[in-house]
């Protein structure tokens, strides 16, 4: 379970199996308080890590031009 345990400006501090970490608030929904119990999802974006990819072999390429 993952437990809002409070706000620090702009990061939410989260609970979880009695350990915390910081997520930037703006990724909760604006409704969520302190004592919430949240739900996190985390996925692969197959197309922006392609894209990201591409994009560092173009500048690897203009930076090491022979």
């Amino acid at each position: 379970m993952y437990i809002i345990d409070r706000f620090e400006g702009d990061w939410v501090v989260i609970e979880y199996e009695r350990q915390t970490f910081n997520l930037p608030r703006q990724l909760l929904p604006p409704e969520a308080l302190e004592g919430d119990v949240v739900t996190i999802s985390i996925g692969v974006d197959a197309k922006a890590t392609a894209t990201v990819k591409e994009d560092i072999k173009r500048l690897a390429r203009q930076v090491f031009k022979d």
